[in-house]
């Protein structure tokens, strides 16, 4: 096992999950309906910059989920166990800048589910402005119906409080996660067309909103951090 692969049992058992719990105190239904082995997408809905990390704590597999580039090509001696960290805990480097990178990042997120791990993703995009549930982007169809990889949908409460917005450390204070059971698309093939992204996207998003009990807004939240 190389120096990444040690970290994350070390960090989610050991020293900042332990922490972690004592902080958030998280209230967790329907864990058992995220699938022991196999390749499962978790689809979360996005609250904060911790949430990714939440998930990793909280479900008994590692998790694996996408994190912006620059923390990991950040120079010198603090930029390398920056990135080594991240990568340990789970995170993966994408350009986010569209075009063929967010192919490649398509790619890359594949390559986890099909290996058999899990992958997070918050179809969102970004965070939510103002705490309600925005339309999905149609990445986690595209990864869903490539892969044949169950959807496990997710409502994530209280994180926006533990971490505001410009809050680089989060504070304690309860948050709830519940869980819902897999979503197979098996069904719909594999195809890729518009309308069935589209289609699967929504059904996945509903099922969020089903748990979290969030206003839905049918637009795009904004891409900008204010």
């Amino acid at each position: 096992m190389n120096a990444e692969g040690l970290v994350y049992p070390l960090f989610k058992h050991v020293l900042l999950g332990p922490a972690m719990r004592a902080a958030f105190r998280p209230q967790v239904s329907g864990l058992h309906h995220v699938p022991r082995r196999g390749p499962v997408i978790l689809a979360a809905n996005h609250l904060a910059i911790c949430d990714s990390f939440i998930l990793g704590l909280i479900v008994p597999r590692q998790v694996f989920f996408v994190g912006k580039q620059e923390y990991f090509t950040r120079p010198g001696r603090t930029g390398r166990v920056t990135a080594t960290l991240f990568r340990s805990l789970g995170a993966i480097g994408v350009d986010r800048s569209g075009g063929r990178a967010a192919l490649a990042a398509l790619n890359e997120c594949a390559r986890v589910l099909e290996r058999g791990d899990v992958f997070a993703i918050h179809p969102e995009g970004t965070r939510s402005p103002d705490g309600r549930l925005y339309r999905g982007h149609t990445g986690v169809a595209r990864l869903a119906l490539r892969t044949g990889a169950p959807v496990v949908p997710v409502s994530l409460e209280g994180t926006d409080r533990a971490q505001p917005r410009g809050a680089t450390v989060p504070r304690p204070t309860r948050i709830t996660v519940k869980i819902g059971p897999p979503l197979r698309f098996a069904d719909r093939g594999r195809h890729s067309h518009r309308d069935v992204t589209r289609t699967v996207t929504d059904e996945i998003m509903q099922a969020i909103q089903k748990l979290s009990g969030q206003q839905y807004v049918d637009e795009y939240a904004s891409r900008s951090e204010p």
